[in-house]
């Protein structure tokens, strides 16, 4: 059975690129797994038959011969246990990579998402203009002690890991906020992970349908 992950059809611009299948199909393209993408949209999304894959409608859901997922985190460790390119082969190291994904789900994500979508879709209401400084103070604590760790090694533990997959995948929805410019290792590592040809193949696999399928 070729693995089968999820996708949107379509989504507006905002979120093209940065949609959650994003960090499966970039860890399948480390690990050298072919897969194959169900396109999905909203009628599909609420329909019971996709609810009973997927419980919250969303993407990605996956499914290889053995197993049948869903949470991009959980997916990609799963794919990481089976390739060494994304995590070691001994229990310390799997370990370790499985501690920086939860890290960058748990401790950094929730600070950058508040951030994020305050800036998308609260921007010019007054709340949100007294709301920010508090939320970037909190963002710029978790990227300080984020930056101190990474210091000058390439990657958090010395070598690319799916932990360096999903963490410059948290780091890179702050691109345009000019956030990351106050760290410039933080800036350079999520550059140094977007540089790998596996993230280029992926997010070119994500950005296709996109087209084929804008509206007129």
């Amino acid at each position: 059975m070729t693995i089968q992950v999820t996708a949107f059809r379509w989504v507006p611009p905002f979120a093209q690129g940065y949609v959650r299948d994003l960090r499966v199909r970039w860890a399948l393209e480390e690990a050298g797994l072919p897969y194959e993408a169900t396109l999905i949209d909203p009628q599909v999304q609420a329909s019971e038959s996709y609810r009973e894959w997927q419980p919250f409608g969303q993407v990605p859901a996956y499914k290889d011969e053995q197993v049948e997922m869903f949470e991009s985190g959980a997916i990609v460790l799963h794919i990481s246990g089976q390739s060494a390119a994304l995590a070691p082969n001994d229990q310390a190291g799997k370990a370790r990579v499985l501690t920086w994904v939860i890290a960058a789900l748990n401790s950094i994500e929730p600070h950058v998402q508040n951030f994020v979508q305050l800036d998308v879709f609260h921007a010019k209401e007054a709340w949100a203009k007294e709301r920010r400084p508090q939320l970037e103070a909190a963002l710029n604590r978790r990227l300080t002690a984020l930056s101190a760790w990474l210091g000058d090694k390439p990657y958090l533990e010395g070598r690319f890991t799916a932990g360096d997959l999903i963490m410059a995948t948290v780091l890179r929805e702050l691109e345009d906020s000019g956030v990351l410019s106050r760290f410039p290792a933080l800036d350079a590592y999520r550059r140094r992970c977007e540089a790998r040809p596996a993230f280029g193949r992926a997010l070119e696999a994500q950005m296709q349908p996109f087209r084929e399928n804008a509206p007129a």
